[in-house]
């Protein structure tokens, strides 16, 4: 079992489930129930999966949990691009998260790398 709190992709991840939280918060309120939720789900999905994976009992377990938090990361990522092409999110903001994504995925996918099972 791993401490999710001391792992870099958790910090980077969690905090951008706050910024998204923040940018979602000026959506038109008929999205509610749509793409703020949607992106809520999917950017909290990212950390929320490293931490069940560190909890987890062993490095293949961890590397699932890695994968399904790779997949909320790009699914994300299509939804900031959804938002800017909606005039949602400002596109200085858009790209900020998208930079933000990237770099989240790219960690996730060398720690998947690393991991033996």
């Amino acid at each position: 079992m791993k401490d999710y709190r001391k792992i870099q992709a958790w910090q980077r991840s969690h905090a951008l489930t706050l910024e998204i939280y923040r940018l979602t918060k000026l959506f038109p309120k008929d999205e509610m129930f749509g793409l703020t939720s949607q992106m809520r789900r999917a950017s909290s999905s990212i950390p929320a999966n490293i931490a069940e994976g560190a909890g987890r009992d062993g490095d293949a377990e961890l590397k699932r949990f890695l994968i399904i938090a790779l997949g909320s990361a790009s699914e994300l990522d299509y939804f900031i691009l959804l938002s800017g092409e909606l005039g949602y999110i400002e596109p200085s903001s858009a790209r900020k998260v998208t930079g933000e994504i990237l770099e989240i995925r790219r960690m996730l996918g060398g720690f998947i790398q690393k991991l033996k099972a």
